[in-house]
């Protein structure tokens, strides 16, 4: 496909605009001859993610610690209002993460980012393992928070950047399968153990993630915008293995740079052009929508209030087996999640998600209808399967697109000069999106009721589904150079055209 001209100028050097050139039509069709190593790249993926578990541990560690703080006899005794805020403070310091490391991405580098971002995150954890009053553990919490806001973008991205197209989609998704482990991973020990060991044995996994980091390369696309040519080539190199064609890719990586004018930013003016430009305001836009959208239909008010919403429904079981069978579904059906992904693409996953979430909450909320009116008329409630099937039903779709898909785009869509800091504000949008649809859900309750909130959350999700077919691209099996032209105007489609006609 020859490159167009457009007007977006998403690349800066010294106040020089992008030069759009031609390239030959005549290009080598990709094969699995040409392709790396899977299992270096698997690997790399896999130990840049598993800081991600923490981001889950986050989260679900209230739920089963909070009741253990709340007891009469527990060592630290803690109030409603106390309790509120060792389940909120982590939340308050995940925005702030999330842009502290966009900015290290793009000055240290991923690999130093999340090498840094584990060190608040086992501070965190000891505090709390070792508190001996209120004031310990919200200090911790708050690193925790931190920690977690820290980690979410550079293990994206550094997956995307290390990984080859016919794999991104599935590598990029093992931070959704590190969150759902970490929920699922709490919920369990939790069940078993005090709230303080609990946190102690949490501080293992930023511990394995910082000593596992140290192994890894930085990845060749930073490298290149350092001017490190040589060193791009050394981790490409450790990346791929023997069986890739390392000349080509890393020569189209440099052909890319020098016809972009891919250089450091370094002045503010120089940055803030850059994060105002078409490439980076197009997809910021398109996925701070896709995560309001995905976390209004009500996926992590399920999953911070799971226990009180089975009791809510009528549910006849055991409510804290519903929660943890609830997290090791999620778990299995992120794992699917990955590898459809790969196969499927983004846009049908998404589909499936909004549609599968929004009728699951429509039917939750017309049960919840049906509980409060045999409530009020002393009856027995009746099909409590529904409920319990709904919310399984509902989790099952949620982590097959939803859970998925937006975080893999992170490390996407974004130029490669801001995809750091854009990354990270996308993260914080993301979290603060969390932040709003799990603190309003009480005032929800009391305003429109259990059936009305849920009612509500369903409707959004249908609703999403307008703004997905309109402006949701499918990035799947393209290169990142490729998205990136696309969002630039220098290309008007990501779809799939003949081999023979592709540039470059």
């Amino acid at each position: 496909m020859a490159s167009e001209k457009s007007d977006s100028t998403p690349f800066i050097k010294n106040g020089t605009s992008a030069i759009v050139t031609k390239t030959s039509a005549k290009t080598t069709k990709p094969g699995k001859e040409g392709r790396g190593k899977a299992l270096r790249q698997i690997l790399a993926a896999f130990v840049a993610n598993w800081g991600t578990v923490n981001t889950g541990m986050a989260f679900g560690f209230s739920a089963t610690a909070l009741p253990q703080l709340q007891d009469p006899s527990s060592s630290i005794p803690v109030t409603d209002s106390e309790a509120s805020w060792i389940a909120s403070l982590s939340s308050a310091g995940t925005p702030i993460g999330c842009i502290l490391s966009g900015y290290l991405m793009d000055t240290i580098g991923r690999r130093l980012t999340l090498i840094v971002t584990e060190v608040p995150l086992i501070i965190g954890w000891i505090l709390v393992a070792c508190a001996q009053n209120v004031p310990m553990i919200y200090v911790g919490r708050l690193l925790v928070g931190l920690g977690s806001g820290m980690v979410g973008a550079p293990a994206r991205v550094y997956t995307c950047e290390v990984s080859q197209p016919h794999l991104r989609g599935m590598l990029g998704a093992m931070a959704s399968v590190g969150v759902s482990t970490g929920v699922l991973i709490q919920y369990i020990i939790g069940s078993v153990t005090s709230w303080n060991i609990l946190a102690g044995l949490s501080a293992t996994v930023p511990i394995l993630s910082l000593l596992g980091m140290l192994f890894l390369p930085e990845t060749p696309n930073y490298l290149l915008t350092q001017d490190k040519t040589e060193k791009a080539e050394k981790s490409l190199a450790k990346l791929r293995g023997s069986t890739c064609d390392l000349q080509d890719e890393i020569q189209k990586m440099v052909n890319f740079k020098e016809k972009n004018h891919v250089e450091p930013l370094k002045s503010p003016k120089e940055i803030i052009k850059a994060l105002l430009s078409p490439s980076a305001l197009k997809p910021f836009g398109i996925l701070a929508v896709y995560f309001f959208i995905y976390q209004w239909c009500g996926v992590n008010t399920i999953t911070f209030y799971a226990v009180e919403v089975f009791e809510a429904s009528g549910a006849q079981f055991d409510k804290h087996w519903l929660t943890i069978s609830m997290g090791i579904l999620r778990v299995i059906f992120t794992v699917v999640g990955c590898i459809l992904c790969r196969r499927c693409g983004r846009r049908p996953l998404t589909f499936v998600s909004a549609i599968g979430c929004g009728s699951t909450m429509i039917t939750l909320s017309v049960y919840l209808y049906y509980v409060q009116y045999w409530k009020d008329n002393n009856l027995q409630p009746q099909h409590s399967w529904i409920p319990v099937a709904s919310l399984y039903l509902f989790t099952i779709f949620c982590t097959l697109g939803y859970l998925i898909v937006p975080w893999i785009m992170i490390g996407e869509v974004y130029p490669t000069q801001v995809r750091g800091i854009v990354g990270g504000m996308t993260t914080c949008a993301a979290h603060l999106s969390i932040f709003s649809v799990v603190k309003t859900f009480p005032y929800m309750k009391n305003g429109l009721h259990d059936y009305g909130a849920f009612g509500l959350y369903g409707a959004i999700s249908l609703a999403g589904m307008a703004f997905f077919y309109v402006f949701l691209p499918e990035t799947k099996g393209r290169t990142l150079q490729e998205i990136e032209d696309y969002f630039c105007g220098r290309t008007k489609t990501l779809k799939k055209v003949n081999p023979q006609t592709e540039t470059a």
